[in-house]
């Protein structure tokens, strides 16, 4: 008897945090949402747009229209992936506004100027 395992890959893109109202179209209703992390490749989103496991739906931001397969859902939320993925258009274009508006990393402000001391009052 062979068992294989299946590792799981890195995801392919870089999750951003973000806070974008959208409409969701689903079969049977148009419900509005928040995406709370977005990805060239997928979303999450939030609020009352909950649509059952492996469905389509269409998400709308400022003109276009992005298509998604739910792949999970949750009671307040769900995750989506873009069958084909965002390289253009409004929502890129938030998501990309979005990740130049954080520090790839920690500010080092004034790291040189301290006195090397003991302490708040520095003590030594």
């Amino acid at each position: 008897m062979t068992t294989s395992t299946t590792s799981q890959s890195p995801r392919q893109h870089m999750r951003t945090s973000v806070s974008i109202d959208v409409v969701v179209n689903g079969v049977l209703n148009m419900v509005e949402g928040r995406i709370t992390d977005l990805s060239e490749g997928g979303a999450r989103i939030e609020g009352g747009v909950i649509l059952p496991v492996r469905s389509r739906c269409e998400i709308h931001y400022a003109g276009q229209t992005v298509y998604a397969v739910v792949m999970w859902a949750e009671i307040d939320r769900m995750g989506v992936r873009f069958p084909y993925e965002l390289t253009d258009g409004p929502l890129y274009n938030a998501l990309d506004r979005a990740r130049g508006a954080w520090p790839s990393e920690p500010a080092q402000v004034f790291r040189s100027m301290r006195a090397v001391s003991f302490g708040r009052r520095g003590l030594s």
